[in-house]
């Protein structure tokens, strides 16, 4: 499996998804995080797209995301329970696999993820993380797991010019959750989720400069 070029064309995507403001819809707004959503291009469901300022700079909000074995966001990421690297591809990209607790009072069962992921650095100082579903031998699917889909998906860390302790964050998520849910479920689990997940990282950089 050509990793490298999943990771690649997965970063792609997210430029592509950042550079087009057309067609999205709003669905949710809180203090820290408007909401949208449009029809996605790779599966049968939708592509959110979560925009917000976070109260810290853009390394202290890398630290609380960056993918990587023992790093903090099992502690502050509500939806994700466990994340272990299993292939070190590169420098830049890994494979890594995750795992989501139970969530929606139970009704969406434990999923796990395999996915490629890409880190880049782009000339301003703005930082990706961009990921999509792939297969590796060392991870068959877990019994006690409904596997999901992550299709391309990523966070922007952008930093604003003359406000070194502000970062824009910038986030698409596209994810098929595999099983039998009610369509209803799904689209009132991602809104709320991604919320959660402004909500929570805005505590965890809160805490870090603390």
């Amino acid at each position: 499996m050509d990793y490298a070029g999943l990771a690649e064309a997965a970063a792609e995507k997210m430029g592509l998804y950042r550079r087009d403001p057309g067609g999205w819809r709003g669905c949710r707004r809180t203090s820290e995080v408007s909401v949208s959503w449009r029809p996605s291009a790779e599966f049968a469901g939708n592509v959110y797209r979560g925009e917000g300022i976070l109260p810290a700079s853009p390394q202290d909000v890398w630290e609380c995301i960056k993918p990587v074995a023992g790093g903090p966001r099992t502690k502050w990421d509500q939806n994700v329970k466990d994340f272990e690297v299993v292939e070190a591809v590169s420098d830049t990209v890994s494979v890594c696999r995750t795992t989501t607790p139970s969530a929606f009072m139970r009704i969406i069962s434990p999923r796990e993820f395999v996915d490629v992921v890409l880190v880049k650095q782009y000339e301003d100082g703005t930082m990706l993380s961009a990921a999509s579903n792939a297969e590796h031998p060392l991870c068959p699917p877990q019994p006690n797991f409904v596997r999901g889909f992550n299709y391309p998906c990523g966070c922007f860390c952008i930093p604003l010019p003359g406000e070194p302790d502000r970062t824009q964050l910038l986030s698409f998520f596209q994810t098929d959750l595999g099983g039998y849910l009610p369509q209803a479920v799904v689209d009132s689990f991602f809104p709320a989720s991604i919320a959660g997940f402004y909500s929570n990282l805005t505590k965890a950089v809160k805490a870090l400069k603390a």
